[in-house]
């Protein structure tokens, strides 16, 4: 299992969301296109960004000061939980509502309310637990 949120897990994360069409193509289907980037909450910055242009992951590796159209972060002890135990649509909620996972930048409301994100946007969070 490679380390949280070094270069070697956002590249494997990048591979395993272009490996599956059900996180890729959905996405691709309606355009989607983003600088994600992830860490945690008690840090100024993200430790790692994520690129995708119509769905495909086209980049990813360490922060280098990228704007994000989506920051989320939680604390060391979620993520690896996260990273175990795929989230659903109910523990993602969960995760948001108490404030376990935070959006610095993105509108988690309105992506969860559109089908054709918010599933895929769960199904990449199962992708962490192939890591």
């Amino acid at each position: 299992m490679a380390q949280l949120f070094t270069d070697e897990w956002i590249n494997t994360l990048k591979d395993l969301w272009n490996g599956d069409p059900e996180v890729s193509d959905k996405l691709a289907e309606i355009n989607f296109s983003s600088v994600i980037t992830c860490g945690f909450k008690n840090e100024e910055e993200p430790r790692c960004v994520f690129v995708v242009e119509d769905g495909k992951a086209v980049s990813a590796g360490l922060y280098n000061g990228e704007t994000p159209d989506w920051d989320m972060r939680g604390d060391e002890k979620n993520w690896d939980k996260w990273t175990t135990k795929a989230l659903t649509m109910t523990t993602m909620g969960m995760a948001f509502a108490t404030g376990k996972l935070q959006f610095k930048t993105g509108d988690f409301k309105a992506m969860i309310k559109n089908p054709s994100m918010a599933v895929p946007f769960v199904k990449s969070f199962g992708l962490m637990t192939k890591i």
